[in-house]
């Protein structure tokens, strides 16, 4: 592989990483919350509420703080969207944990109300109802990986085709997929998610505590979804946009039950989804109809749902087959 190549091939693994990251995070933090029972249908507005709250802190901080160094004013901004991303995840546990409320019309209205709140409060705070382009607001750093100056095809991959380096949120979708399955597969708190998530019940009667368990994976939810919101807003634009998420939540939900619950599983289903993201891009820049474009990616949502559940109903198919198989055996023997 020549240089130009690698360049290239560079700058569309970029692409596919920037496509991936915000999906990906949600998608880990849906998959949290779900192994402990609840399922998170109102990532899609937590993505939303951490990326407009992003933006209007580190708007706010840069104005408050102006001798303190811009990406401390980033990170303040940042640590507001993420507060108001697991609130609004917590008010989700509230609606239907102590009031009893369905779990997914409470999601629904919870993405509902994230729509309209963001709107509304931007036009408050700063007059236009469509973006805050106009507002100062700030970006989360890059991170290129240092030493790579020797091995200049690792480093197009490595630190991207600017050579500044990949989203310090991109690095840390990255990393949140081992810290997942840790979590889930290697930690005491994992193993009770998981049994409250099993049997709600039993876990009660063995001395567990369900609710704490369940507000517990609802705030880790809030948290790695909105990441996925700050990414968009702090990092793959430096702006918050009406509607920004553009169902990338519903995206992260599908990857969860797409990956068989689980966080490598997930973790290829937000990268197919990132594929297509980018496949749609490359589409429009050879100007084909835009309602193709913009089809390409729940198309390939329902396409790979659809192979899935085939894929899930031929192993119960063969594993039926393998019991009956097994019981005939086992009753000719014994009639032997």
């Amino acid at each position: 592989m020549n240089l130009d190549t690698a360049l290239w091939t560079a700058a569309l693994f970029a692409a596919l990483l920037r496509a991936t990251a915000p999906v990906l995070l949600a998608a880990l933090g849906g998959l949290v919350s779900e192994r402990a029972g609840v399922v998170n249908v109102a990532l899609e507005g937590l993505m939303l509420i951490a990326a407009f709250f992003g933006v209007m802190g580190s708007a706010w901080a840069a104005a408050a703080w102006p001798g303190v160094p811009v990406v401390w004013q980033a990170a303040a901004g940042a640590g507001l969207g993420l507060l108001a991303a697991v609130a609004l995840a917590l008010l989700l546990g509230f609606f239907h944990l102590e009031l009893g409320a369905d779990l997914i019309v409470t999601g629904i209205g919870i993405n509902m109300l994230a729509a309209g709140l963001s709107v509304f409060l931007m036009v408050l705070w700063t007059g236009d109802k469509g973006s805050t382009a106009h507002l100062a607001s700030l970006a989360l750093p890059s991170l290129p990986l240092p030493g790579l100056d020797g091995w200049p095809l690792l480093a197009a991959f490595a630190n991207g085709d600017s050579g500044r380096g990949h989203h310090v949120l991109v690095w840390l979708a990255l990393l949140a997929v081992p810290a997942v399955y840790g979590l889930l597969q290697r930690t005491r708190l994992g193993l009770r998610l998981r049994a409250v998530g099993e049997d709600a019940e039993a876990a009660a009667a063995a001395g567990l505590s369900v609710k704490r368990l369940q507000y517990t994976a609802l705030a880790c939810s809030g948290l790695l979804a909105g990441l996925g919101g700050l990414y968009l807003s702090m990092g793959y634009l430096v702006l918050f946009q009406a509607d920004m998420t553009a169902g990338r939540g519903f995206l992260a939900l599908a990857a969860v039950f797409l990956g068989a619950r689980r966080p490598l599983g997930t973790a290829a289903a937000a990268l197919l989804f990132g594929a297509a993201a980018v496949l749609a891009a490359q589409l429009g820049a050879r100007a084909l109809p835009s309602q193709l474009v913009y089809m390409l990616p729940p198309l390939v949502t329902l396409l790979a749902l659809v192979a899935f559940k085939l894929q899930a109903r031929a192993r119960r198919r063969r594993r039926a087959a393998a019991a009956l198989a097994a019981w005939r055996t086992t009753s000719t023997t014994n009639s032997a």
